[in-house]
């Protein structure tokens, strides 16, 4: 069971920022678990689609129109911030990473999830270039800021959406940042 679904059953009514959600999958899962979410993407589309799905299901996902690289995310606002398969070029991604730890309150806690770079080449999705994809080292440095961080490679059957079907190797991350 990944450490981030463990931590969204077991804390209850966190404030929590979903960064490149697309259509909302996740936000709306943490929301029907009693987590105040806010969904930030790129995609009116995909943030319309967000709403919809979260009016489906009975509960409330505030959305937020923006793009990553320029979003400013305000200081200490969130209890968690989680970040499933959010993949971003990498002139920019350490610099996105840390400006969306600000967001996070002391304490807080990182849940990331993503492709290794021994992903390459297999099905199950993600980017196909490999200098989007993590590695141990370059998640240790962009989230420094995080005292105690645990970072685990796991070999996944994945089956979530159309875009992350088949055999995958996974970086789970979970951290508590200061």
């Amino acid at each position: 069971m990944p450490v981030w679904w463990r931590w969204s059953t077991c804390c209850r009514a966190a404030r929590v920022l979903v960064p490149g959600d697309g259509e909302g999958r996740n936000g709306v899962w943490l929301a029907a678990r009693g987590h105040r979410v806010s969904v930030v993407d790129q995609s009116a589309e995909g943030l319309r689609k967000c709403a919809q799905l979260a009016a489906a299901r009975g509960v409330n996902v505030e959305t937020v129109h923006a793009d990553l690289a320029d979003y400013q995310p305000g200081v200490a606002g969130f209890d968690a911030l989680v970040l499933i398969f959010v993949h971003l070029p990498p002139d920019i991604r350490r610099s996105v990473h840390q400006r969306l730890l600000v967001a996070l309150k002391p304490g807080g806690v990182l849940i990331l999830e993503g492709f290794d770079r021994s992903h390459a080449g297999l099905p199950g999705g993600g980017p196909r270039d490999p200098a989007w994809l993590f590695d141990t080292a370059m998640l240790r440095a962009d989230f420094a800021a995080c005292a105690e961080l645990g970072i685990e490679l796991i070999d996944a059957d994945l089956d979530e959406g159309p875009w992350h079907q088949g055999r995958a190797r996974v970086l789970r991350v979970h951290g508590r940042c200061d």
